[in-house]
């Protein structure tokens, strides 16, 4: 009997990375669970060990743990339906496979790959559906045992009757219906002993008694077999949601090829795991309204797969980039100031010691004016070393031959102050314009280009007050040096 409270999965194969499409599956397995008081389960699909990626399961984890999707059970935290990774439930699926064969759901098949293909080809030839022709169902008893004991290679392919309806419904798509005289004879266990996707599939989702299967529109052509094997077994069927396509924006499939799909890769370009998540339940799901800022418990108590959508969902980096710096923005001073920190330990100003008191002047300054952490490093450079070159349209500018005069009297005028504020700065600056007759952009201007080496920035007030009265002088007078005009 399946569990009254929702149990998913997210059954990823251990190629050593997560696509964004397998973040996505996550995802909304993970806020189904959670809205409905679920379970979810990380289960590792290894059995095709030609892909297996050597450390790629110590990164998923750490990836989902990263990102804040926290399983119930699985690899690592165990659970009472384990074990979670597919290659240590070898001699499940090689029980239930005896199981189907004594049924006459499923048979030995010792054809080689030669054979294989002549068949394929000859099909093709003819203008059918290449599929295998049930060759070795008609073997006796005998000829099996014989191949068996000889050591011939086999596998074990699934019985797909003929002249069949194979119907299931579909939460986002709807009534589904396939043909079985389209359904290929699909290999269920391979020479190797390893199961394949579909037998492994369908025993674990039984055997840990999952009742929504969430999965990606790719394996839509395969839940046809899923349904043969839960009926050939007699075991209930999960209810089944196949989510939309992941498409580029001129709609072709998202693909490496067209850039980046790994989570890995948009974590090391500074992404936020909470825009990222974001960004990610957007691309199928909609809660029916405007709203496109969320934060994980905002969408775990509006998801429903209901709203997922049936159309392809197409990967718009500009609207990642937008909700990056929404989330930015929104974070706690505090939790900015660990991850600049992070950033600062990853660049040239490592060894350099600032205070937090210090670093939270810095990004409330920049707070408004910065998309990802980096950039309060890469676009103010300035409070973190002094400037070593001038913008060369801004000298052209606004450094006239009578800015080096105009600044010496500023210099003298700021060197009165006595722990000076940012209307100090700002009432002596406009005092001593007053005073040489000059408007105010005339000091202004060449202040800026002084103190930050750029034409552009948060406030110049600001600017001043971060870097301290002794540091505005210091730079100041290093520009009289350095800028020539």
């Amino acid at each position: 009997m399946i569990s009254e409270h929702p149990r998913v999965r997210f059954a990823p194969s251990p190629t050593g990375y997560l696509h964004v499409g397998g973040l996505r599956t996550a995802l909304y397995n993970y806020l189904f669970a959670k809205n409905q008081n679920g379970k979810f389960i990380l289960r590792i699909e290894d059995t095709d060990r030609n892909r297996f990626v050597e450390g790629a399961v110590e990164n998923l984890i750490n990836v989902l743990k990263w990102i804040g999707l926290d399983y119930d059970e699985g690899p690592a935290k165990g659970g009472n339906y384990g074990p979670y990774m597919q290659s240590e439930r070898l001699d499940i699926y090689k029980k239930y496979a005896e199981e189907l064969i004594e049924k006459k759901h499923a048979y030995y098949c010792f054809c080689s790959p030669e054979r294989l293909s002549e068949v394929k080809e000859e099909q093709k030839q003819k203008g059918l559906q290449p599929k295998y022709d049930k060759h070795c169902l008609s073997l006796s008893r005998e000829e099996i045992e014989n191949n068996i004991k000889s050591g011939m290679p086999y596998v074990v392919r699934l019985n797909v009757p003929p002249d069949l309806k194979v119907a299931f419904d579909d939460i986002v798509r709807g009534h589904v219906e396939f043909d079985s005289n389209g359904i290929d004879d699909q290999v269920l266990i391979k020479s190797d002993g390893y199961p394949t996707y579909h037998m492994a599939n369908v025993v674990d989702d039984h055997f840990m008694k999952i009742t929504h299967v969430v999965r990606g529109e790719e394996w839509l052509s395969s839940t046809p077999k899923h349904v043969l094997l839960y009926d050939a077994f007699g075991w209930e069927k999960p209810q089944f949601a196949h989510l939309p396509l992941l498409l580029n924006p001129d709609r072709s499939k998202l693909s490496k090829r067209q850039g980046d799909v790994a989570v890995e890769d948009y974590r090391a370009k500074g992404y936020l795991k909470e825009a990222l998540l974001n960004f990610v339940a957007l691309l199928g799901w909609n809660a029916g309204d405007d709203v496109e800022f969320y934060y994980l418990d905002e969408m775990i108590k509006k998801f429903s797969l209901e709203r997922v959508n049936k159309s392809g969902a197409v990967f718009d980096l500009a609207k990642l980039h937008w909700l990056n710096a929404e989330h930015l923005r929104k974070l706690p001073d505090r939790d900015l100031l660990r991850l600049l920190r992070e950033e600062l330990a990853a660049s040239k100003f490592k060894n350099n010691d600032y205070s937090d008191e210090y670093l939270l002047k810095v990004i409330t300054a920049m707070k408004e004016r910065v998309s990802f952490v980096r950039e309060y490093i890469e676009k103010s450079p300035y409070f973190f070393e002094r400037p070593e070159t001038y913008e060369e349209n801004a000298v052209k500018k606004s450094w006239k031959e009578n800015t080096p005069e105009l600044l010496k009297k500023l210099i003298e005028a700021f060197s009165k102050l006595d722990s000076p504020n940012k209307e100090d700065y700002e009432n002596v600056l406009h005092k001593t314009a007053e005073e040489l007759q000059v408007g105010n952009a005339k000091l202004i201007h060449p202040v800026r280009l002084a103190t930050s080496g750029l034409s552009a920035g948060p406030g110049l007030f600001d600017i001043l007050v971060i870097l301290g009265k002794e540091e505005t002088i210091f730079r100041l007078q290093d520009a009289l040096e350095r800028v020539k005009i």
